[in-house]
């Protein structure tokens, strides 16, 4: 059967996109927040910065990433609480309920972004239109007057995400067929999911200076700008063509934590290493996967960091990867200077079951089948005791000091599990 013609293309996806997610759940749950500036910081130090901000606030220049200090600057008597995830999660999940009593939720994409396929008789705008509203009012029923949601429906999943964009906040806007491409002249280039600032300067290399020449380019002038098939499945997505999504494999895993004042020196600092590396393990066997190579990050106080990265056979064992922290941490350049931030990162990812482990004789290969045995052992007792009775039941040592030190984070694209990730270790 031949496809419809592109101005007959019908809705096929309907975006959700929470507002100022963070701040506004902060005001939900602390009334004599509302209504007023907020700023979400994940440390409070002046020098940390804003991971969320409120609209009161954003109406003065704050904005994700922006400085404390500044913060205070731009926008007299904001208010910064401190970043509090596991409570953004269980709205999180909430706001999924309320979404699902009106739809199916087709994928969760981020702590504050889903979508829904739209059925094949659910595709009439006024109809879209309708569960829009009905959405709202379900969130706002599930969850509260402040958390609000904005809503856009295309012919693709790209256009509904740029629509839930175009009327923020508490908007509700579609984007139809026929309207392409002269409804996405009114954005800004930077407005595109995938046009960040070097993307930005590519395309003002070649002559598109905004979103009517981007609109207007042919599929080779953007292949050329993206060097391959990302400028070819762009051209496709603004004219509302559906095209698959491109499924990448996970490459890596980590945690990072900015470090308050007084957890700089470099004993709290390595206790609150250990325990970001501990959670990684316990993410990477909760997946499935091994890693075969850890690389650290120490950013110090003054100027300058440190990141070595070590490479080794693939392992899931925590006890096994503490020992390969520790011989880094011992090497660390001016181990007397203070740190602002340390993480660690797992890469070099492969799947426990598709493992081919290397080649080893003789008493050697008996020796570390028997260790990773054991370890293995171990690793899944303690994480099974864990998981029954709470995350302070069982931990090692060389986490005591740091039990409250680096609390959970989120980014926007993985959405810790509480059991895996909770404030307590």
């Amino acid at each position: 059967m031949p496809c419809p013609p592109r101005s007959a293309r019908p809705l096929t996806a309907l975006f959700i996109d929470c507002d100022s997610f963070f701040a506004s759940v902060e005001q939900q749950l602390e009334p004599s927040l509302r209504g007023k500036p907020v700023g979400v910081a994940p440390v409070m130090a002046e020098t940390s910065c804003c991971i969320a901000a409120s609209y009161e606030a954003k109406h003065y220049g704050v904005k994700t990433g922006t400085r404390i200090s500044d913060a205070r600057l731009m926008c007299p008597g904001i208010e910064i609480v401190p970043a509090r995830p596991s409570e953004y999660i269980k709205v999180h999940h909430r706001v999924i309920e309320a979404v699902e009593d009106c739809i199916h939720v087709e994928a969760v994409l981020s702590i504050d972004e889903m979508w829904a396929w739209l059925p094949y008789n659910w595709r009439d705008p006024d109809f879209v239109l309708d569960l829009g509203r009905r959405i709202k009012e379900s969130v706002t029923d599930k969850v509260g007057d402040e958390v609000k949601v904005s809503i856009g429906a295309a012919p693709n999943r790209y256009l509904a995400k740029m629509a839930s964009k175009m009327r923020k906040p508490d908007g509700l806007f579609i984007i139809q067929a026929h309207d392409l491409p002269g409804i996405l002249h009114e954005l800004e280039l930077r407005d595109f999911t995938g046009i960040a600032k070097s993307m930005e300067a590519r395309l003002h290399a070649s002559g598109i200076h905004n979103v009517r020449e981007l609109c207007a380019a042919n599929k080779k002038r953007l292949r050329g700008v993206w060097g391959g098939i990302l400028g070819d499945r762009l051209w496709h997505l603004l004219r509302g063509d559906e095209v698959p999504e491109i499924v990448s494999a996970r490459k890596s895993l980590g945690h990072s934590h900015v470090l308050p004042p007084d957890s700089r020196t470099s004993d709290r600092a390595w206790s609150i290493l250990c325990k970001l590396l501990h959670k990684a393990c316990e993410r990477l066997r909760s997946h499935g996967l091994l890693t075969g190579c850890l690389t650290v990050h120490l950013s110090f106080l003054r100027e300058g960091a440190w990141q070595p990265e070590i490479r080794f056979p693939e392992s899931d064992s925590t006890f096994f990867l503490m020992r390969i922290l520790q011989r880094v941490w011992r090497d660390r350049p001016d181990p007397h200077a203070k740190l602002i931030q340390v993480g660690v990162t797992l890469s070099h990812l492969v799947d426990e079951n598709n493992h081919t482990p290397d080649l080893f004789s003789g008493m050697v290969a008996d020796a570390i089948a028997a260790y990773d045995g054991k370890q293995k052992r171990l690793d899944a007792a303690i994480d099974k005791l864990r998981a029954r009775y709470g995350r302070q039941v069982v931990y090692f040592g060389s986490v005591q000091d740091s039990r409250q030190d680096a609390p959970m984070r989120i980014s926007f694209t993985h959405i810790p599990d509480l059991k895996l990730e909770g404030d307590d270790l």
